[in-house]
């Protein structure tokens, strides 16, 4: 690309995410740092369209940048811009009363739609209280029952298939050898230490107490990964902005999928290959890949610098991603510090 055409690129694009409307030669004219014609802004287009970077909703109409288009301005054109001072201090003072994290998280997830006229999505962190007894209960040949207790007093009763060919007696052996190394630890923990202690004790335990303790811990691990929380806010902002009954039933669809809890895991590794904002246009991302819409997400994380959820903004592909990016990345930060005390 020419500067001749970078800037007209980089002008349209800015024009289209202001307006949403698809920008014409005469309008460039304007804005353009050389005086040029019309004529000769209309072949630059051209060559732009050429290039898969725009497209024409109409004959006679302007162009408007493609989902290519838009990812080349992300990652090479956009200015982002600082968050000022005032509206950290908003922020702080927004956030700042909230101690609970269900509070905390969904008042994060209402203050972020508020500021960026779109609809939030916060990845609430799954809390795991430390196990402190675990018993095997057979049902039938064919199902058992795992009795979970944790520290805190809660009681869970999952229901599972056991190993074909499972006794009383391999129960109670499975039950006695979780129960010898569970204190203090929850089932995501308990999950590896297992692991090594069956790979380092193979020999002492019978098989089938061997396979029931694995898929006992397994069913306990699949659903305590389940239980990560989606939180949405601000359904109404991305609805007001559809313009057509076909934008109107994609981003239902979006809806629909993230109220079934689709992709939630999905969602939060789009977050875990680092620190930062990440931006995702339109079929980026097959969680958004029908609604056409733009995801920009960053992880919160504990302590420990791990990934333990992630807030963000769904909206038209059209966002103002160079105001919007420092209000994710902020607020996922305030969410981090605030979670880790």
């Amino acid at each position: 690309m020419t500067d001749r055409s970078r800037e007209v690129f980089r002008l349209l694009v800015e024009s289209y995410l202001e307006t949403g409307d698809p920008v014409g030669s005469r309008t460039l004219t304007r804005s353009l740092s050389e005086k040029v014609s019309a004529a000769t802004i209309r072949n630059v287009m051209q060559d732009l369209e050429h290039l898969g970077l725009l497209n024409s909703p109409h004959i006679s109409a302007g162009r408007i940048p493609t989902q290519l288009g838009l990812r080349l301005f992300v990652d090479g054109f956009m200015e982002v811009g600082d968050l000022g001072g005032a509206q950290r201090r908003e922020i702080d003072k927004q956030m700042s009363d909230e101690s609970e994290i269900s509070s905390l998280l969904d008042h994060a997830g209402s203050l972020l739609s508020g500021l960026t006229h779109t609809a939030s999505v916060v990845m609430a962190p799954k809390t795991e209280s430390p196990i402190k007894h675990i018993e095997f209960v057979s049902l039938a040949p064919d199902r058992a029952l795992v009795v979970l207790v944790t520290e805190d007093g809660h009681v869970e009763n999952r229901v599972f298939t056991p190993p074909i060919g499972q006794t009383p007696s391999a129960m109670r052996e499975a039950a006695n050898f979780l129960n010898a190394m569970v204190a203090g630890h929850t089932v995501r923990e308990l999950k590896s230490i297992v692991e090594r202690e069956i790979s380092a004790r193979r020999s002492e335990l019978d098989a089938l107490a061997q396979n029931l303790i694995t898929a006992g811990v397994a069913v306990w691990s699949k659903d305590a990964n389940n239980e990560e929380r989606l939180i949405v806010r601000g359904r109404s902002n991305l609805l007001t902005d559809a313009g057509s009954e076909e934008d109107m039933a994609r981003i239902r669809q979006l809806f629909d999928d993230l109220e079934a809890k689709k992709d939630i895991a999905q969602f939060l590794d789009l977050t875990d290959a680092g620190d930062g904002v990440k931006i995702f246009i339109g079929s980026e991302n097959k969680l958004f890949s029908l609604s056409g819409s733009s995801l920009v997400v960053s992880p919160y994380m504990d302590a420990d610098r791990k990934v333990i959820g992630a807030v963000g903004v769904i909206g038209p592909t059209r966002l103002n991603y160079g105001r919007i990016v420092p209000i994710v990345d902020y607020t996922a930060q305030l969410v981090g510090r605030m979670l880790r005390g």
